[in-house]
């Protein structure tokens, strides 16, 4: 965790938090009534590594915050509003901001909510990404998109490329032990992938199925 590579790193919030090797976090719900609900991550020493608040927290709808383990705020996710006035419609969106060296926000990427898409079931979630710490290329759009059911916890994070960079799954022994899918599941990050940046995906995907995060 927190190891730097000389390789690419895919999309993410930093990589101070990409590892050279695959990594799996473990997902555990936190109860509103205790503590203001959302989820903690650990690794495979049992380390929180990352703390996400949502409503209960917050005290805000439409608001998300990913710290890491020692509390500092890594990425603050808010639903936007937008007016489409050709369609007279309005679309709704997700957007992700990091912070700069100077603690500026930086966009990092921006998920058109599927609530109020055109969206079949099952289909897939693109993701649009922003800015540094990317090397973007003008010739290509920098997006992952999100495959399959995370309702479930059988959901792939797929890259531009096409290269599966995460993966939320539930174990079946896990399942059994604690009786809920929703209360604890792992996230099977790939490496040189930032795991802020899909933790902070995972976060939407727990507000929008109205999880954790969520009043």
């Amino acid at each position: 965790m927190g190891a730097r590579s000389s390789q690419t790193v895919d999309p993410g919030v930093s990589q101070g938090y990409s590892s050279e090797s695959e990594t799996v976090l473990v997902v555990r719900r936190r109860p509103h009534m205790v503590n203001g609900g959302g989820f903690i991550v650990s690794n495979s020493k049992q380390q929180v590594v990352f703390r996400v608040h949502g409503c209960g927290v917050l005290g805000s709808k439409g608001k998300l915050l990913l710290r890491n383990g020692d509390g500092n705020d890594l990425l603050l996710i808010r639903k936007m509003g937008g007016i489409v006035q050709a369609l007279n419609m309005v679309h709704k969106k997700w957007e992700g901001f990091g912070y700069d060296n100077e603690g500026a926000e930086r966009l990092v990427f921006t998920l058109k909510d599927p609530k109020d898409s055109c969206l079949v079931q099952n289909s897939s979630i693109k993701i649009l990404v922003h800015g540094k710490p990317l090397k973007i290329s003008s010739t290509r759009n920098n997006y992952v998109e999100i495959t399959g059911s995370f309702a479930e916890r059988a959901c792939n994070i797929i890259n531009s490329e096409g290269r599966t960079i995460a993966k939320v799954r539930i174990e079946k022994e896990i399942e059994e032990m604690v009786g809920n899918k929703k209360d604890l599941y792992h996230v099977i990050v790939k490496p040189n992938v930032d795991q802020a940046f899909i933790v902070g995906l995972i976060a939407i995907l727990d507000y929008i199925h109205g999880e954790s995060t969520i009043c």
